[in-house]
């Protein structure tokens, strides 16, 4: 049994219960379970090996996820942000793949040489399909394709597998445990291990989803208030723009119980802006990868007040938790050999059902004992995980490693720096020099040595950037993630001139 059982028992527990969309009108666990069926019968006519979703988050996201786990066939949702051609090329990646999209991108999807539904014309299908009675998938089936956000590489098409996706579930998250009046707003594209992640954790616990599938702060705000909105998740750049949003003001989201963020590293200056806009809400820093089926470490509401309140725990801000039940962890040296004491900043390992660390085409990266290479920087202290960046951003200058998240830390409390990003440009002397990006915050602001002086006086003179470059904006992926090898080639280029 695989991912299917999670609408199973929801639609026996809570049947009229709304799922889906608004308090009137909304699509009930029912009503659900009957669409994914009739979808699952749909995918079985068409003959699909795969299904392609290339849209918005929104309602038809939890159908195509149960019919595909019904029809025992994965769920592979793409960008559509991505240009035609790349699309174009991760679908071919894919055997035998019938494609869903949204209206608006179908044009997007010219010279596809596989069958294209539309949205709409995939519902109104499914419903005139007979519903396929139980569930073909099975604990070892791949339930999901996720393709990675390739920040530093091409994409690689990351394989979950219902055991995988069910592991992560049952670990963390309790079933019915949602009061009926519970709504969460979901944000995050559905091409994100976060937004199916929210499908099955809010399923499971029986909580009715609404969706905003265009951000803006002023609008996330109106749902949230609108509907009654009791948890949410936003991704780092999200928050930002709601604090910058509200200037100081208090957000008035009285119902607003629970807000997730992660997907990206948070600047602390923009925590605590938000734990003072939202004084009565919870915060919890959700970390985790494609990889590991969704969180593995989790920094919840009551370490969040307390540190808050605390400027001897301030720091604590900056961990993303400790890590959940069913998952283990390790700090290892460089090499990959040795395990590290507490305190000792080296390559975070970890272990668990919930682990793939399986790939399209490539097989398992798991070693012997069944451990996966995070590729994050990471120290763990008094049973706190503190994610240093990628191992592939590190800064070899001189011949040390330098990790640019230890810069970006102490810069983004500048008072006149929104947005920073710390990288290694190529240098004949050095091997790397160190150049911070800066967004500033003020229209006036164009002095590096003043940036430098002031980064020099917080760190290490070898820490202290060489360059110092002021941008309009940082290239980022929609869930916030910093396009690292993009600002590579943007800078390196603007020096060279």
């Amino acid at each position: 049994m695989g991912i299917g059982m999670v609408l199973d028992m929801a639609s026996a527990a809570t049947p009229g219960r709304i799922a889906t969309g608004s308090r009137q009108g909304g699509t009930t666990y029912r009503q659900l379970d009957e669409l994914a069926s009739r979808g699952a019968g749909l995918i079985g006519e068409l003959g699909a090996r795969h299904l392609v979703f290339v849209g918005v988050n929104g309602p038809v996201l939890p159908v195509l996820m149960f019919s595909t786990a019904r029809a025992g066939i994965p769920l592979a949702p793409l960008n559509y942000r991505l240009p035609s051609h790349q699309l174009l090329e991760l679908i071919d990646r894919l055997g035998d793949p019938v494609v869903v999209a949204d209206a608006e991108y179908v044009d997007k999807l010219a010279g596809c040489r596989h069958r294209i539904l539309s949205t709409d014309e995939f519902l109104r299908l499914a419903g005139e399909t007979e519903p396929v009675a139980g569930d073909r998938s099975e604990d070892e089936g791949t339930a999901v394709v996720l393709f990675t956000s390739g920040t530093t590489s091409a994409p690689k098409g990351v394989l979950l597998r219902h055991r995988n996706l069910l592991s992560y579930l049952i670990n963390t998250v309790e079933f019915g445990s949602a009061a009926e009046e519970q709504a969460a707003l979901v944000s995050t594209p559905p091409y994100h291990i976060a937004g199916l992640g929210a499908v099955l954790s809010n399923v499971y616990s029986g909580r009715r989803m609404v969706y905003l599938p265009d951000f803006t702060p002023q609008g996330w705000l109106d749902v949230v208030r609108r509907e009654g909105v009791t948890s949410a998740m936003v991704v780092p750049t999200m928050l930002a723009r709601i604090v910058d949003h509200l200037d100081g003001a208090p957000a008035e989201c009285p119902t607003l119980e629970s807000l997730a963020y992660g997907g990206a590293r948070m600047p602390q200056p923009v925590l605590e802006r938000a734990l003072a806009a939202f004084g009565n809400t919870g915060f919890v820093n959700a970390y985790g990868l494609t990889e590991t089926s969704s969180t593995i470490a989790v920094l919840g509401p009551e370490d969040h007040r307390e540190a808050f309140a605390n400027p001897e725990l301030r720091g604590r801000l900056s961990s993303t938790g400790r890590i959940v039940p069913g998952v283990e962890a390790q700090i290892r040296s460089e090499d990959g050999t040795r395990v590290l004491p507490e305190g000792e900043t080296g390559l975070l390992w970890v272990r668990g059902a919930q682990v793939s660390g399986e790939y399209m085409g490539n097989g398992s990266v798991l070693d012997e004992d069944g451990w996966f290479p995070t590729r994050d920087r990471a120290r763990i202290e008094d049973g706190y995980l503190y994610i240093g960046g990628r191992a592939d951003d590190t800064i070899i200058r001189g011949g040390e490693n330098i990790a640019p998240a230890e810069i970006e830390d102490v810069l983004a409390h500048h008072p006149h720096v929104r947005e920073v990003a710390v990288i290694g440009t190529p240098d004949d002397e050095w091997g790397e020099r160190i150049c911070a990006v800066i967004v500033p915050s003020v229209d006036d602001h164009d002095d590096p040595e003043e940036i430098r002086t002031w980064c020099r006086a917080r760190l290490r003179g070898s820490r202290t950037p060489d360059d110092v470059v002021f941008a309009d904006d940082l290239p980022r992926t929609p869930t916030g993630k910093l396009v690292r090898r993009d600002l590579v080639e943007q800078i390196t280029a603007g020096l060279a001139g």
